[in-house]
């Protein structure tokens, strides 16, 4: 995302605007005001005495609230203003807004301050490809109110903007006349609702929550971070990363429509600000040692949404976990499918490991065996429709052939699946984490089967597949012409021979055979695919790698933090603690704030990580990569009712300490200190 754009956000709503304040819509880049995937404002521009306004600073210090101190007119190299103006801007559902005039002259002085404002009310999918409206947009003075409005059928949205001093409404915004005495103030404050069809506020609508105030999310912020363990250590961009990580993670809460009182990891702003079923998944699997609530939450509203049925058009199928849901025009009118869709052949197998690891770490068999049918319907689906060509692979190949995901996999970009000289396979495509997750799956649960279900003969069947889908693995994926894992395999079976990250998944899946692991860990930290910042998506050598490419050379930090913790896994802790150092030393430049993916270019040629341009920022796998990440270097793992703690620190860092770690084992802390004679 731009990063001369100022963001607020709460959950499922936010608002982009310029570093002024002012919201001006492009057709590419999603400013405005956005609740539930649909933009209640694409104008809202202040100007006094006819002069739009200029930054002289910004103060974005809390996720869900910005302020901004402004002067009139052009900079220029000294700016005498008699005039400056605060914007005190906060979203918690609605929208509020305080605008502050202070007069610094020693006259009284007039003033008249104007608010632009406008709705196109656009689905977020009609932003990236715009279309034209079919329904009806209007806009009305009503009373001491301008509502504006959006029709089409029985979908409707409404924008309500008031405020609390006397002001002139039109249909285009409001005006205040103001007279100011010497070196005196003015203030208002202004309201923006979002009403759905019912007429009530959007969110109340949807999941009956209603707006917050700035002070109730201050205390929910704070109690937020009290609850997760405390950081001490002796790197401070680590300590500032943790906290930022922390931060993000409480803004991108979603709640969805239903249970109310839960909340889940949404994906990231400003695409994806919504349940995401990969990406929750992830999120969660990071933060669970941090805060287990996530997890849980994911788990309940994926575990709602598991599907039931054939839908073509949704591409569900019984079993299956979904991969997204909207709430826009588009998807209430059937012109999308994410109602929700369920287009991800990783999401099912990975919420099985969710489910394991979750009771791994807080001990709630009560959670594993409510949920027992949703975990057997997920299994079952590995080997069912999961299996498309019978060959006990899970592969996937889209459904829905006009609107639907071409490459189902986490790497979702249409051209992210190659070979080495960069042709692109057919469908359907078997990429080799699927195989890995699919192989975990069915080891964690198999645990759960024969510890929580009292069926034996399950857990033991389970068992014997996974072993029989290792060892087919490893003779099917396996390039023995460079000794590597290969991408995918293709229709045929034969190995879609990319060198990429997606066999680093394969460590902490733990499918790899152990004979085999130093090779692919040599690969991933080699000259090709580790870039110094990070391991790259596609190696240097492949046909499509470029390092701005979406999928196709660029580093992810959620990639690399999982990587790192399967090298510990299969023992190779010197390993993951480079990639711990160079993801701690890319967030210091980020400002602590790991971004979707940045650039793969070598550090020798750069000296700082290169910002990739439509990166989602916060990110929440992004923001999970550090605490995964201070999991590996601490190698903290649940054992019974203890948890073990085996440290492994970068050269750089000399001491960490994880306080209060929660678990079933009530709260512990984790102490990791680098001895020089033997670290790592």
């Amino acid at each position: 995302m731009r990063e001369d754009l100022v963001r607020v956000l709460d959950g499922n709503s936010f608002v982009l605007s310029d570093m002024n304040g002012d919201i001006e819509a492009s057709p590419s880049i999603p400013t405005g005001m956005f609740s539930f995937d649909t933009r209640y404002l694409s104008c809202w521009q202040l100007t006094v005495n006819g002069e739009r306004l200029t930054p002289l600073s910004v103060d974005e210090s809390e996720y869900f609230s910005v302020v901004f101190f402004l002067v009139p007119g052009a900079p220029t190299v000294y700016v005498d203003a008699k005039v400056s103006v605060i914007r005190r801007r906060s979203i918690g559902g609605s929208f509020r807004e305080k605008l502050t005039l202070l007069n610094h002259s020693r006259e009284p002085a007039e003033f008249t301050v104007r608010i632009e404002a406008a709705s196109d009310f656009a689905d977020l999918f009609e932003i990236k490809d715009p279309t034209h409206k079919k329904g009806t947009t209007t806009a009305r003075v009503d009373g001491k109110q301008l509502r504006l409005t959006y029709q089409r059928e029985t979908f409707r949205r409404e924008t309500v903007i008031s405020s609390t001093e006397p002001a002139q409404f039109d249909e285009r915004g409001l005006t205040f006349e103001v007279r100011i005495g010497p070196h005196q103030q003015w203030d208002t404050e202004l309201l923006v609702e979002t009403l759905g069809p019912d007429g009530k506020d959007i969110r109340a609508s949807l999941h009956r929550r209603a707006s917050r105030p700035a002070s109730v999310m201050r205390q929910n912020l704070d109690d937020w971070i009290s609850a997760a363990p405390t950081l001490g250590c002796d790197h401070v961009p680590l300590v500032e990363a943790y906290r930022r990580s922390l931060i993000d993670l409480a803004a991108l809460r979603f709640p969805p429509l239903a249970p109310a009182d839960l909340s889940l990891p949404a994906a990231g702003l400003p695409w994806f600000m919504t349940a995401f079923g990969r990406d929750s998944i992830f999120t969660s699997l990071q933060a669970l040692p941090f805060v287990p609530s996530l997890a849980f939450g994911t788990l309940q509203v994926l575990g709602d949404g598991q599907g039931t049925r054939l839908d073509d058009f949704r591409e569900e199928e019984p079993g299956k976990i979904y991969h997204e849901v909207r709430y826009g025009e588009t998807s209430a009118f059937g012109e999308q499918p994410h109602s929700p869709y369920y287009g991800a052949a990783d999401t099912t197998a990975l919420f099985v490991i969710l489910l394991h690891e979750y009771e791994l770490w807080t001990g709630d068999a009560d959670a594993v065996r409510r949920w027992e049918r949703r975990a057997r319907a997920a299994l079952e689906w590995i080997d069912g429709y999961g299996d498309l060509l019978g060959n006990g692979y899970v592969s996937y190949q889209r459904r829905n052939s006009e609107t639907g995901l071409e490459n189902q996999c986490w790497k979702d970009s249409w051209d992210s699946i190659s070979y080495h000289d960069g042709r692109m396979p057919g469908f359907p495509r078997a990429t080799c984490e699927l195989q890995g997750y699919a192989y975990d799956a069915k080891i964690r649960g198999a645990q759960l089967a024969r510890k929580f279900w009292n069926d034996h003969d399950y857990a033991d069947r389970l068992e014997r597949d996974a072993a029989e889908l290792k060892r087919r693995f490893n003779r099917d994926f396996w390039v023995e012409d460079g000794e590597y894992y290969a991408l995918a395999l293709d229709r045929e079976g034969k190995p879609v021979d990319a060198l990429s990250s997606n066999m680093g998944h394969l460590l902490w899946s733990g499918i790899v055979e152990q004979d085999r692991a130093r090779r692919v860990v040599d690969h991933l930290l080699g000259p090709n695919l580790f870039s110094g910042w990070g391991i790259r998506t596609l190696a240097t050598t492949e046909g499509r790698y470029n390092p701005v490419g979406y999928h196709n050379g660029t580093v992810w930090p959620f990639d690399n933090s999982f990587i790192a913790w399967g090298m510990r896994r299969y023992g190779f802790k010197e390993e993951a603690c480079r990639i711990a150092e160079a993801m701690i030393d890319a967030a210091e430049y980020f400002g602590g704030r790991l971004p979707e993916a940045f650039a793969g270019y070598d550090r020798g040629l750069t000296q700082y990580p290169v910002h990739y341009p439509t990166a989602c920022s916060p990110q929440a796998w992004s923001t999970g990569a550090i605490l995964l990440l201070i999991r590996t270097m601490l190698g903290m793992q649940p054992r019974d009712n203890h948890l073990l703690v085996e440290p492994a620190l970068p050269p750089k860092i000399g001491r960490i300490e994880l306080l209060d770690v929660p678990g079933r084992w009530g709260h512990a802390d984790a102490f990791g200190r680098r001895r020089p004679e033997t670290a790592v």
